[in-house]
């Protein structure tokens, strides 16, 4: 299997939630359980905004730097809710896609979730906060297709994002294809497919979660090992994304249990 530990480059969006807004660096400031590795203020920023935030990250020896209005705004990702500051949280379990699987080794199973072209921050967090809950080694958020880890998508977990198993990789599609070459077996969840509760899974297995109207893409379908679907009766269709999510999340541990 090639090394792509040592050929991807860790980006700080691989190493950090960044969050914005005056109210939620404050109370990222304010979170012990929270290691802040800095703050970055707009030049325009002044008064008692500017006096709070920058003594609330001195009393935690948070370094807080300055930058133009257009620059936070770029780093933020939020032009529109930045008020000018953002923070950079440190998240202890994100990962490369790369990495994960290289410190997995060859022997050692492992359940993922990857998220497909799911749209909804708030489906977001709450998969995160099942997938946390229920243990799982890793869900696979890509850079591209679904919503950055924002203050909606903390939110909706409950603030359980900052210590979520976050696993990186530029597309699902690129994801997929490196954990098949690490012996991952690729599922997607799909209605009208064989039961997920019936179905035998290998050691190394991912779970695709698809769009909340649309499924899952033709791009990943292609590349899938196969579908599976959770049991529905009394004339439902399906479940939120987030609520399969949830299932699947569940199920995975009582396979492991």
């Amino acid at each position: 299997m090639p090394d792509h530990a040592s050929s991807a480059a860790v980006s700080p969006k691989d190493r950090f939630i960044t969050v914005y807004g005056r109210k939620p660096v404050l109370e990222a400031l304010a979170d012990p359980e929270l290691e802040v590795d800095k703050v970055v203020l707009a030049d325009s920023v002044r008064g008692g905004g500017e006096r709070e935030i920058t003594a609330a990250a001195r009393g935690r020896g948070v370094p807080v730097q300055r930058a133009s209005a257009q620059r936070v705004k770029v780093l933020a990702g939020n032009g529109r809710h930045d008020q000018g500051v953002l923070a950079d949280v440190v998240a202890p379990r994100m990962a490369p896609l790369g990495v994960f699987v290289s410190d997995l080794g060859t022997r050692r199973p492992a359940s993922v979730l990857v998220l497909d072209a799911v749209t909804n921050p708030s489906n977001v967090g709450m998969i995160l906060r099942s997938a946390t809950a229920a243990g799982l080694d890793g869900v696979l958020l890509p850079r591209r297709g679904v919503p950055a880890i924002d203050p909606l998508v903390i939110k909706a977990s409950a603030g359980v994002a900052f210590s979520a198993p976050v696993l990186r990789s530029g597309t699902a599609v690129e994801g997929i294809d490196l954990m098949h070459e690490a012996g991952f077996s690729v599922f997607g969840l799909d209605a009208g497919s064989d039961s997920l509760l019936d179905a035998e899974l290998p050691h190394r297995v991912a779970l695709v979660l698809g769009n909340e109207t649309e499924g899952l893409t033709d791009e990943v379908r292609a590349r899938l090992d196969g579908t599976l679907s959770l049991p529905m009766y009394g004339g439902v269709e399906s479940l939120n994304v987030a609520s399969a999510g949830a299932v699947a999340a569940y199920e995975l541990l009582r396979r492991r249990g």
